[in-house]
Formats: C-alpha cells, sequence, structure tokens
C-alpha cells in the first residue's frame, strides 16, 4: 500500500489521477520476495578514492535497523546504488560522515537535491566532524536557485528538512534501536616534527544494535582509539590499500613527478591508510568476529587479487574475512 502525497504545494493544484499513474511508473520500486532482516549493512559503493573507478562506486554504506535507514559516507552516486538495493531517497532517516573528503561526500548535494524535489517532509539528520555543518550550509547556499524555482508553478518552495549534529571524540548517539559510539581516528594525522595542528578530523563509527555491533571505520591509519572501539564487535568494516601498488601506479602515470612530492605522498598514504596486515592487526586486537573489507586501492577487479589479499590478512587474523563488492549485504 503507497500513500501518494502531491508534489506541488499550493492550492487548487491537485495531481491529475494519470500523471500519478506515470509518476509510479517512473520510479524504480523493488519488491522482495522473502522479508529482508531487520538489520544490515550494506556496501553500496567500494572503490578507493579519490580517482573514479569503473568497477566500483565510490566510498558509501547504508545500515539498515528495523524500519529505519541510514547512510554511512556517501560518495559520488550513491542516489543509484541505493536504488539499486531497493531504497528510495526519501526513505533515509540520517547520514553519518566520517571525514569531508569528497569521495566519502560526493553524493551528498544529491541526496539533499533530490529530497527537496520530491518534497520530503521528515528531517534529515546529518552527523559528522567538525566542519559537517559548513559543509551542508554551503550545499543547501548552492541550492537556493532551484528550491525557490521549484516546479515553476504557484506554491511555497521546495524545503531541505535538514539538520546538522558535529560530534568528536567518544561521542554517544541514541537513535531508535541503535546506539552509536564515536572515536576519531589518526586519517589527519600531522607529522609529529611539523608542529602544526590538525586541519580536520575523521571519525570512526561503532553501531550497536539490538543483536549486533558493527564498526565502520572510514579511512584511518593504524588507530589504537579504532582498536578500543572496535573492541569484540561483530562485524568490523574497514578500509584497506596496497600503497607499494598505489605508488608504482603514480610513477607509471607520472614519471616525472619531483621526488619531494612522491615522498609527500608516500608518507601520506602510509601514515593515513591501512597495509592488508595492519587491518588484520587492527582486527585481531580488537578481537572481532567477521571483517568486511572496502575502500580498497588499488581496485580489485578478480578473484584470484581478492584472494592473495585474503591471505594476506589471514596471516594474522583467524576470523571470517570478506572482501566486499558493491551492494554486499551484511
Amino acid at each position: 500500500m503507497f500513500q501518494i502525497t502531491s508534489i506541488f504545494g499550493g492550492e487548487g493544484h491537485k495531481v491529475h489521477k494519470v500523471f500519478v499513474i506515470a509518476l509510479l511508473l517512473s520510479i524504480s520500486i523493488t519488491v522482495c520476495a522473502e522479508e529482508a532482516p531487520q538489520n544490515r549493512f550494506i556496501t553500496l559503493g567500494t572503490a578507493g578514492g579519490p580517482v573514479a573507478s569503473a568497477e566500483r562506486s565510490q566510498p558509501a554504506n547504508a545500515l539498515v535497523v528495523n524500519e529505519n535507514l541510514y547512510l554511512v559516507d556517501a560518495g559520488d552516486g550513491v542516489a543509484g546504488q541505493l536504488s539499486k538495493a531497493g531504497f528510495l531517497l526519501q526513505d533515509v532517516d540520517g547520514l553519518f560522515i566520517s571525514h569531508n573528503h569528497f569521495d566519502h561526500t560526493g553524493g551528498v548535494l544529491a541526496v539533499l537535491g533530490l529530497r527537496a524535489q520530491v518534497n520530503t517532509t521528515n528531517t534529515l539528520e546529518v552527523y559528522g566532524p567538525p566542519g559537517t555543518r559548513t559543509f551542508i550550509d554551503g550545499l543547501l547556499k548552492s541550492m537556493d536557485p532551484a528550491m525557490k524555482a521549484a516546479y515553476g508553478m504557484p506554491g511555497p518552495p521546495w524545503q531541505a528538512n535538514i539538520e546538522v549534529i558535529e560530534l568528536s571524540h567518544g561521542a554517544t548517539v541514541e537513535l531508535e534501536g541503535l546506539v552509536v559510539m564515536v572515536a576519531e581516528n589518526s586519517h589527519f594525522l600531522i607529522p609529529e616534527d611539523s608542529d602544526l595542528p590538525e586541519k580536520a578530523k575523521s571519525l570512526s563509527f561503532r553501531f550497536d544494535l539490538e543483536n549486533r555491533s558493527i564498526v565502520y571505520t572510514g579511512d584511518t591509519g593504524p588507530s589504537e582509539a579504532v582498536v578500543e572501539l572496535a573492541k569484540d564487535a561483530d562485524l568490523l568494516v574497514i578500509e584497506m590499500m596496497d600503497i607499494d601498488a598505489v605508488l608504482a601506479g603514480v610513477r607509471n602515470v607520472f614519471p616525472n613527478i619531483p621526488q619531494h612530492q612522491f615522498d609527500g605522498l608516500e608518507w601520506h598514504l602510509r601514515a593515513h591508510h591501512l597495509l592488508p596486515q595492519q587491518v588484520a592487526e587492527i582486527a585481531a586486537n580488537a578481537g572481532v568476529s567477521q571483517v568486511v573489507v572496502t575502500h580498497m586501492a588499488p581496485s580489485i577487479t578478480d578473484d584470484e587479487m581478492a584472494g592473495h589479499y585474503k591471505d594476506e590478512i589471514t596471516r594474522t587474523f583467524d576470523g571470517q574475512i570478506v572482501i566486499a563488492n558493491d551492494l554486499d549485504s551484511f
């Protein structure tokens, strides 16, 4: 049973029955033969950013808790990936942003804009690190002309209905059937000898549900805070990078890159991301039951490549290991 609300505001603008039927036919709705689990974590996009991949979508995830749907990061293409997973964009109740890098946030404008365009009335709560409010305010400002124009008919302008909650290390968020704990990780670690403050914060999230716990790292380097956050979790969704392979690719594409730039890039990758062995160490030290590897660079293109990385992780971690694909569900 669907309840249809006119997308046009104002008195005297009733939607014709034929238009309603056409609108419904234009929306792809997935009907599941079997009842879906009460909670799921779906890897909507598993590419390692920031470069776009032909094989995988940008980093994004969906967390389903009973009747509620949350996005966990929202890289470019997230609206389409949600549709492939069987959800409507207006079903999203909240968005958790791990950090403000474009490969994790490039799809947020589409989320906000399309919500306004289909006249979604529920409030979307956006949780993220310091700087998230400035980011969202900027996107909403960029939407002003479209929201005022609406469909070019009399009636009120579109509304975005957004509430931003900035989080820091140690914060806890209580939602229906869900408790979220927050830890700051090492993705924006500054060199110790720089004498400079960190420019930004990157967060990892622990989602404690009624029947299990799920930890999502986002981008991070080695981090004791992540280990503590993930203690005895059922599921650890974690980033991974083959740094030597990535650096070799950079050398191949940019053979004349100045050495100081190359050295700076290598420092960044080794300090701010995780090798397969480091993924295994975090998982083993935290005592998690299952590891789901996502945000992989270089992009994993076949079973042999995936098997190689699983073997590396297995040397230290003896739990379940999954190299995730787009739209996998856990």
